[in-house]
């Protein structure tokens, strides 16, 4: 058993210790305290606390870094997206696969020991494997005009499974790797299609799953009246299906009355959510994913984080993908969370970051906070003299060089030459 004494220990579950200590051995936590401990190794002026969790990513996106422009209007950076995504139709190409190997490495050395991956095509599930990376992977269906959804959903499940044989157990040492179904958002996924997933997540072990929800003004426009651009799209794209109604409500309203949304699905993004959503979403124990900076980026504008918590709905962030941001800096999500929200609590925002994060992707008895018998993924950040409020110094944007992992659970993960570039 090795013991580590730090100027600060976050346990997340309870309050920072100063001058507190975190033993681990065998990978897990035995224990956490507080007081001089003569042997332990002294870690100097550090915090210690648990692995940030990424709940919402796309690292199969990650080679759009920079290619997809600001946008005024969620439309037009969607069209964007999908313009240039056809310049590369081989979802396992050599410049896919790297920029996704990068971006994930980039992303542990600036403190991140979880993800939530979402994929269309599963390319990025040896990656993670490879890196004994945790991660719930969601592998994300489309289909607004699905001749048979049960077909389709049947189909995902044993390409999942598949990519879960392949090379191995899922599970390597003490990192875990789960795949899910997920829908991608109510205006490119049927209701029958829902209904599909729905089901087969029942019948899961783990009924984990995560939708693109509430995200922009056309959304809303679209699920009240059927019109607008996204109606447009998809009758451009060919997608379009005559027998479908427009369900007149909000996207948690529609949700809630075709019986998808619980305590097991992660509504991701949620900037149009107003109150009557909020308290919906409140009472089913659905987690928000909230991505602010991505949100920006796309032109959905600035999603209501201070109102999520007054509403008593669980949150968590994610940085959402390199084609939207600059980084997956998780630490700079809390930065620009903690600059839109003001009056919440920089405790509240770590626990987001942390402890939300694990519970709403299923990894909660081991992700999250310190605590005996959870994994020993715990980061050290540096700081510097003069900080006595360690907690909202943590929310103010904390940089890749002040980041050192402790007794790391990824004796493999090596972060590759930043002079290379895709």
């Amino acid at each position: 058993m090795t013991r580590y004494q730090a100027a600060w220990v976050l346990p997340i579950a309870a309050a920072p210790i100063p001058g507190g200590w975190v033993a681990t051995e065998r990978g897990r936590i035995a224990a956490v305290g507080g007081g001089p401990s003569p042997d332990a190794v002294n870690l100097g002026r550090v915090a210690l606390l648990p692995a940030l969790v990424n709940a919402h990513t796309h690292l199969e996106l990650s080679y759009l870094r920079g290619r997809i422009p600001r946008a005024e209007r969620f439309l037009e950076w969607v069209r964007g997206l999908m313009k240039t995504r056809q310049q590369y139709p081989d979802p396992a190409a050599t410049v896919i696969v790297e920029a996704a190997r990068r971006a994930m490495f980039e992303a542990h050395a600036a403190g991140t020991g979880l993800f939530g991956e979402v994929t269309n095509s599963l390319v990025t599930v040896p990656l993670l494997r490879e890196a004994r990376m945790p991660a719930r992977v969601f592998y994300e269906l489309l289909g607004f005009n699905t001749p048979n959804p049960r077909d389709r959903v049947a189909q995902a499940q044993i390409r999942a499974a598949e990519a879960l044989r392949e090379g191995g157990d899922a599970r390597h040492g003490d990192s875990d790797l789960r795949v899910s179904l997920a829908p991608h958002a109510p205006y490119s996924v049927s209701p029958g299609l829902f209904r599909a997933i729905r089901d087969a997540l029942d019948s899961a072990p783990q009924p984990v799953t995560s939708v693109h929800l509430g995200e922009s003004p056309e959304e809303v426009e679209f699920l009240r009246d059927g019109g607008g651009g996204w109606r447009e799209m998809l009758e451009g794209l060919g997608a379009w299906s005559s027998e479908w109604q427009p369900p007149a409500a909000s996207p948690v309203a529609y949700l809630d009355k075709i019986d998808f949304l619980d305590s097991r699905v992660l509504a991701v993004h949620g900037a149009q959510f107003l109150g009557e959503d909020l308290d919906r979403l409140s009472a089913l124990g659905t987690t928000i994913v909230s991505c602010p900076r991505s949100n920006q980026h796309v032109g959905v504008g600035v999603p209501p984080i201070e109102a999520f918590y007054a509403a008593g709905v669980e949150v968590a962030f994610g940085t959402d993908s390199l084609a939207s941001v600059d980084d997956l800096n998780l630490f700079a999500e809390l930065a620009e969370a903690r600059r839109l929200a003001p009056r919440v609590s920089a405790r509240t925002l770590l626990e987001s970051a942390t402890r939300v994060g694990a519970r709403a992707l299923g990894f909660e008895e081991d992700y999250g906070t310190l605590e005996p018998g959870r994994r020993a993924a715990i980061i050290a950040v540096r700081v510097p003299e003069g900080v006595n409020d360690v907690e909202e110094y943590l929310v103010g944007g904390i940089q890749p060089d002040a980041i050192e992992w402790l007794d790391s659970t990824n004796p493999r993960f090596q972060v590759p030459d930043p002079r290379s570039h895709v």
